[in-house]
């Protein structure tokens, strides 16, 4: 079995499974950081890898993620293990870039009451005709995405034009990027716009246990 990462509050309110982005893993300072600020607010947090980023830290060889079927295979396991150990708790699955979309994909076959994407890739970089909204389209589960207001993955505007599902929310950080990190002429910081996606996304969870 995966590895886990776990950051348990005293008292938590519900379970999040945490999954990584493309090409960073489950410690990355972007995950071990939203991880500590959701926990902070009685958060169950899970993190974990899947298979191609186990093997790369294995190797410290690079290679490409899974295909979405394993991916998707990989989350699913996640849920059943996670519901084994904590079934009281109401659970939530999301993540950061690409495994925000797994999570999206999997949400209406899964037990999750709903999904946190943590800046979806709605197209790739500079390929805004590749869109990954079909499924968002018709989403019947509640989603939160939370993006930064000048992610080249899906900027405010182009997501704004979308016209997703009515049980999408959306969210932007003022000037932040893929990883929500604003330019220094902002005023702001990463770590505040981590902060406010942690509250977003707190919020969003409370309202819905």
């Amino acid at each position: 079995m995966s590895e886990w990462y776990v950051d348990t509050p005293a008292k938590p309110v519900a379970t999040v499974i945490l999954a990584h982005g493309a090409g960073a893993g489950a410690e990355s300072e972007f995950m071990v950081d939203m991880a500590a600020q959701l926990a902070a607010r009685n958060i169950n947090v899970v993190r974990f890898n899947f298979p191609y980023m186990e093997i790369i830290k294995e190797t410290g060889k690079k290679r490409p993620p899974d295909k979405m079927p394993k991916l998707e295979e990989r989350f699913h396991t996640m849920i059943e293990n996670v519901q084994a150990k904590w079934p009281d708790l109401p659970l939530f699955i999301g993540g950061k870039s690409m495994g925000g979309r797994v999570a999206t994909l999997i949400l209406e076959q899964s037990k999750a009451l709903g999904a946190i994407a943590l800046g979806y890739p709605f197209h790739p970089p500079g390929k805004p005709e590749k869109l990954r909204t079909e499924h968002l389209l018709v989403l019947e589960k509640p989603l939160l995405i939370v993006q930064g207001e000048r992610d080249t993955f899906g900027r405010r505007e182009e997501v704004e034009s979308y016209g997703l599902s009515s049980a999408v929310q959306t969210a932007f950080l003022a000037d932040g990027d893929h990883s929500f990190k604003p330019r220094k002429a902002s005023g702001l910081t990463q770590d505040e716009h981590i902060q406010s996606a942690a509250r977003l996304s707190v919020a969003f969870i409370e309202a819905l246990v």
